[in-house]
């Protein structure tokens, strides 16, 4: 490092302009007199002493007399320490700086743009920590292993995990032996992909797959703007592809986050007039607070087509179901229902309906 850097270094340090050309002026001379060390730097004759007062202050030099002020700089010790505890400082600041710009809060009803993907992978493990009913994974085989601990979590929980693997076309077949315990359906995509993590209806981690020109991920704690995204995994991730696990574990009842999967599975019965035994659990659409109902399904439609038409006509037509409680008719609807009831969060098939009431109901606003 030149005499130039080195000052420029002082000075970011701390030292005044004056300071750091004074101190690397001595640095070479070991010891001088205060007119001297003004003649071997840049620092105007009447400011030297000023300046030497400075440095001997911040324990750089020491001063003495020899018919004339000298000056001498100290072991250079302490002001190596200094300026390691300062490097330290401004490495710490870098990295605070890149993390607070890269890791914005993901406050309520808020969307962040990031640059790292690092950041989004991160913040899908918090998310998924945080799931209490529904993931939705858009992943390549070793992202899946990476969330794969957290997704076993949160299949113990009773969260229903989706996951869309993608591969390159010529690429390995995903690892089927370890979705088992940890999502309850998988479907294999042949195609890069982006990143893509959706929880609960509200949060998203959205990321461009990594050869794409545009290199950004964005944070979502929104329920308006998750949906877009919900669309887009079911129409392009999700609905084309081949399923490749699906968890047939027994020993409970089925059930369901997606109302249109279950109108899907249930229309056919319902039709042939067997009576199925539903709970459902959500939002009450006027009012947003939580709802449930249980009873008999009477109805299952989808307006536009049936439940086994095109996956035009099964994604974008109105679906809804009726169940028959005891308190009277209840309408249910999927995500984003404005017509029905409840907006469904969970539906469970309880049994085939016995003769001896149709069930409760403790829908808000009824």
């Amino acid at each position: 490092m030149d005499s130039g850097a080195l000052i420029e270094t002082l000075e970011a340090a701390g030292l005044s302009p004056y300071q750091a050309d004074a101190y690397v002026a001595l640095l070479d001379m070991g010891a001088a007199s205060a007119t001297t060390i003004a003649e071997k730097s840049d620092v105007p004759a009447p400011r030297i002493y000023d300046v030497l007062d400075g440095l001997e202050s911040r324990g750089y030099v020491e001063t003495y007399q020899t018919g004339s002020l000298h000056a001498r700089a100290h072991s250079p010790a302490p002001v190596a320490d200094d300026l390691r505890e300062r490097a330290e400082q401004f490495t710490e600041a870098a990295a605070e700086v890149t993390d607070r710009w890269e890791q914005p809060e993901l406050e309520s009803s808020r969307t962040s743009i990031v640059s790292g993907f690092h950041t989004v992978v991160e913040q899908a493990e918090t998310f998924i920590d945080e799931a209490t009913y529904q993931i939705q994974l858009s992943v390549t085989t070793d992202h899946f292993e990476r969330l794969r601990p957290r997704l076993v979590d949160a299949y113990d929980r009773g969260v229903s995990t989706r996951v869309s693997i993608h591969t390159r076309p010529d690429g390995e077949h995903p690892p089927i032996d370890r979705f088992e315990g940890a999502c309850y359906e998988v479907r294999h995509r042949r195609l890069p992909a982006p990143f893509v993590a959706l929880v609960d209806r509200e949060k998203t981690c959205f990321s461009h797959h990594p050869d794409s020109a545009n290199q950004y991920g964005v944070l979502v704690n929104d329920r308006t703007h998750t949906y877009v995204f919900h669309w887009y995994f079911l129409t392009c991730l999700w609905e084309h592809w081949e399923t490749v696990y699906r968890d047939d574990a027994d020993g409970g009842p089925v059930g369901y986050v997606d109302v249109r999967q279950c109108i899907r599975d249930i229309k056919p019965l319902v039709d042939a007039g067997e009576r199925l035994r539903v709970r459902v659990e959500g939002l009450d659409t006027e009012s947003g607070d939580s709802a449930s109902a249980t009873g008999v399904v009477t109805d299952a439609s989808v307006t536009g087509g049936d439940a086994g038409g095109s996956t035009v006509e099964r994604l974008a037509g109105q679906v809804s179901m009726t169940v028959e409680t005891a308190d009277g008719p209840v309408t249910v609807g999927g995500w984003g229902a404005m017509l029905e009831d409840i907006e469904a969060r969970r539906i469970t098939i309880l049994d085939d309906a016995s003769d001896d009431g149709c069930g409760e109901s403790t829908h808000a606003g009824r």
